[in-house]
């Protein structure tokens, strides 16, 4: 979508920012993002019962990235788990400012597909200042095109509303369709690890840096 096309649709929903040092504080009005497939938004209470299909599917599990979440693997077997699970991600977001955990809306059904949590890393690592993009989607939706689709939305609006000049997403070796996704949208493989706090390495890193 080109930058006129997203201001229209920013000025439509009244998502144009306050900004912090001449850039906009995505914590103060969360933007809404489409194209033809697929719009990405603030999650929302109301989409716990279309992310059931994504977070309760074992199969869909190991594709999602829970690296230094202190032992979450995001699995949620009951719905009050995964609406316990959005209201926290709701206040990280609201009052921590943590991080910002985004859906991922097929236009055509109007169902959440998957969900997107990005935020500005602090670290003591390679990827101190970088951004760093979670994304867990619904296991018909793990293939490249849809993949692609969805990084190609939202990579470079991104840049711009976390200040970062760099993301890191992580695709393991046995995620094929997100590999070629990642490459497609033009994020190569790193050998550097993210190093938790505790000092736990965890690899399989693809980056892509801001031109």
């Amino acid at each position: 979508m080109c930058a006129a096309v997203l201001f229209a649709k920013q000025m439509q929903h009244g998502l144009m920012f306050k900004r912090q040092g001449g850039r906009m504080d995505i914590f103060e009005k969360c933007p809404v993002l489409e194209n033809e497939k697929y719009m990405v938004r603030l999650i929302e209470t109301g989409d716990a019962e279309d992310l059931m299909q994504v977070y309760s599917d074992k199969l869909a599990l190991p594709f999602f990235n829970s690296d230094n979440c202190h032992g979450s693997n995001f699995y949620c077997s009951k719905r009050e788990d995964m609406d316990n699970t959005i209201i926290y991600w709701l206040k990280e977001y609201h009052e921590y400012r943590g991080f910002v955990r985004f859906s991922v809306v097929d236009k055509k059904t109007g169902q959440a597909v998957g969900t997107i949590e990005m935020f500005k890393r602090s670290s003591e690592d390679s990827y101190d200042g970088c951004g760093l993009l979670r994304l867990d989607v619904r296991r018909d939706c793990e293939e490249t095109e849809v993949l692609y689709r969805i990084l190609s939305l939202v990579t470079v609006p991104f840049y711009d509303w976390f200040d970062c000049s760099k993301i890191a997403t992580k695709a393991a070796v046995y995620a094929v369709d997100r590999i070629e996704a990642l490459k497609k949208a033009g994020y190569t493989k790193s050998e550097e690890p993210v190093i938790s706090p505790q000092g736990i390495s965890y690899y399989d890193y693809w980056v892509i840096q801001k031109v």
